[in-house]
Parts: C-alpha cells; structure tokens; sequence
C-alpha cells in the first residue's frame, strides 16, 4: 500500500490531467462569448422554469457578490429575468428569457458534440472503462443518496469474474489472506457455472444504485440433499445497509421453496461481522476444526439451519 505522500501525488497528478481534459470540454472555447461560470449558470437555469437565487448559488457554490455581478452581466444581455418571489418577498427568483434558452441550446450542442468528440478517441470497451471510472470517482466523492436503490439479480456473464476478483482482493486486503482463498472461491463458481440451470442452485449480485456490491449462491452440499449458503460477499461501501441480511434471506428461501432440509454454510471464526448475519438469520453453529488456512491457522466453523 502506498504512503501518504505518494497517494497525494497521484491525485494531483490526475487534478492536471483531469483539468487538461476539461479545458477540452468546456461549454465553449476560450473565445467564446460565455465565460464558464455564465455557462454554468445557463445550464442550471436551464433545467428548472425558475429557480432561487439562494439555492442557485449554494448549487454552484458562489459567494454573494460574484453571484449578484454574473447575474447582472446574463440579465443585461437579455438572457435571464430576476424577480420578487410570490411566496417571499424578501428572495429573489430567476428564469431564462427565450433569448436565454436559445443560448443554452447552443451551449448544450457544442457541449455533446466536444464530449462525443473525446468518447470517439476510444473503442467501446475503453468507453465503457472509463465511464465506470467517472461512476466510482462520483460515487465517493460526490454527495450519497441517503437511500441507494438496492437490487438482488441473477449473474451475468462477467459476473463470476467479478466475484473471484472481489473476493480475492478484499480477503487479501482485510485479512492478509493469499491467493489459495482466490483460487478456492474460483473453484466453486466453475462449479456453480458447469451446473447451470440446475433447479436446486441459484446465485444472486446485489447491487446498489447499479453497482455490484455483494453476492451470495444456493449450491447441492456434497450428500446431494442438503443446500449450501456460499460465496457470502459484501464491498465495504454496502455494509451496514442491510445488503447482507438481503442476501443471505433471498438464499435461506429459495432453500427452502425449492425442497432442502436443511442450508449449511462454512466460515471462519474471524469474520465476526459475517457470523452475526447467519446468527440473525437462525444458523446455529454445529462444529469447529483447526485449518491451516490461507496464510495462517484458522478455525473453520460449519454452521446449520434447519428448514
């Protein structure tokens, strides 16, 4: 893992990139006639009939005075009215003249045309990459939905990969543990993937406002009756959502509607957060062993729900 200093550089080292690219796509070259603040303020405006002053600027995040000085210079020129608001006298409200909109258009034009531009430079694998990295930046950095759309779906091809992926990297991560625990986890997809469209399996990718961010499979244990709970995941950004107890339910009854006795499921006895799901859920735990682990010695645990 890299330190701090070196984690610094790398962001400003994409802050240039980032601010090089969007010179390219500013709504309109450096001669014309809109600046990129009056650009910014058009196409707010643009999406609403009118809007407060107030919450324009909170939007844009413009003091007072620069506000008040960009407004005028857009009003002079014709293309927005400032008004009273009916509701409160004390607060301004704004809107696009015809004139105002006919100039957004113009922007808004230019604006696809330059972005199609630059997505034209790049294959549809590499578009669809770098689209992906936008989405991740914004959902870090930008501002959360306080309650994300969360979808349970079955896989899809590139799923299983992501799977492996995932576990691999965030078991090694959190737990130090190496690339035996990658290639178990690639075993049983293969499996689950070489018995595809057996009716006593299923698998589920739950997503969050469309990004994969858990998984969990309903597999044969090895007597052929009993059902197994396996490959349990969750990315850190999902946790504490509920996504797990999703999960893990959405397993426990496709179980039990599809005839098992009983569902049984392995772990360990260090992913504390894991085991307080299944114990929620009703698992009672049946056994210990000793293993050697990926990496160090572990306590493997077989945990049994009753159907």
């Amino acid at each position: 893992m890299t330190g701090s200093a070196d984690r610094v550089a790398t962001v400003r080292a994409f802050n240039r990139l980032y601010t090089g690219v969007i010179g390219v796509l500013d709504e309109g070259p450096a001669d014309a006639e809109y600046s990129l603040s009056e650009a910014r303020v058009l196409f707010e405006l643009a999406q609403q009939d009118s809007t407060q002053v107030t919450d324009l600027r909170k939007r844009l995040d413009l003091d007072a005075g620069y506000a008040s000085r960009l407004l005028g210079r857009l009003e002079g020129r014709g293309l927005l009215v400032r008004e009273r608001s009916d509701e409160d006298a004390r607060r301004q409200v704004i809107r696009l003249t015809e004139e105002g909109k006919k100039a957004f258009a113009v922007l808004d034009a230019r604006s696809v045309d330059r972005i199609d531009s630059l997505l034209g430079r790049f294959a549809d694998d590499e578009q669809e990459r770098l689209l992906g990295a936008m989405g991740t930046i914004t959902s870090l950095v930008g501002e959360r939905a306080a309650d994300p759309t969360l979808v349970l779906r079955p896989p899809r091809p590139g799923d299983f990969g992501w799977v492996v992926h995932r576990h691999g990297a965030l078991y090694s991560r959190e737990y130090g543990w190496d690339e035996r625990f990658e290639a178990l986890v690639a075993r049983v997809v293969a499996d689950y993937a070489d018995h595809r469209g057996d009716p006593r399996q299923a698998g589920w990718i739950a997503e969050l406002d469309g990004e994969r961010v858990g998984s969990v499979f309903c597999m044969p244990a090895e007597d052929g009756r009993t059902a197994k709970l396996r490959l349990l995941l969750l990315e850190p950004a999902a946790r504490g959502r509920g996504v797990g107890k999703r999960l893990v339910t959405e397993c426990v009854e496709f179980a039990r509607a599809s005839g098992y006795p009983a569902i049984e499921l392995w772990t360990v006895s260090l992913l504390d957060a894991a085991r307080a799901i299944y114990q929620k859920a009703g698992f009672q735990l049946v056994s210990e062993e000793t293993i050697p682990g990926f990496g160090y010695e572990l306590t493997g645990q077989t945990w049994r729900l009753e159907l």
